[in-house]
């Protein structure tokens, strides 16, 4: 497995930050230019990435303002899981993580790691963007 971290600090309360990721509908704002084609509702979403694959993804588990995670719909070209954590900082701030974990082989790890991690560090970018 393959697993693919991003880490960032929200200066919000860790409700705040959880009620935003728990909705699928935000996402859309942390995607990148070439995720286009998004359709969504509050557990489910589908979009295509640019010269790769069309992903449909549903939330497969919720612990209240603590974890999200996704995972594919219909069967996609590997084995991939989405999650964020969230956990509150004695600041009053708080630590939100991405983690993409992905069964990829050799080949498949040489060409998707990379745009992975690239992936996760923007959305976690933009979750501190929009959040603040």
């Amino acid at each position: 497995m393959t697993i693919i971290e991003s880490t960032v600090e929200v200066n919000l309360p860790l409700e705040n930050v959880y009620a935003f990721l728990s909705d699928l509908n935000n996402h859309q704002q942390l995607m990148p230019e070439n995720i286009y084609n998004w359709s969504s509702t509050t557990d489910e979403a589908s979009f295509t990435i640019e010269n790769m694959a069309k992903l449909a993804i549903k939330i497969s588990n919720r612990i209240e303002n603590q974890e999200l995670t996704a995972i594919p719909t219909e069967k996609p070209p590997f084995d991939v899981e989405l999650k964020w954590t969230v956990a509150a900082n004695e600041n009053g701030s708080v630590t939100a993580t991405h983690i993409i974990t992905a069964d990829l082989n050799m080949m498949m790890k040489m060409l998707a790691a990379g745009p992975l991690q690239k992936l996760a560090d923007y959305q976690t970018q933009k979750l501190k963007e929009i959040l603040g």
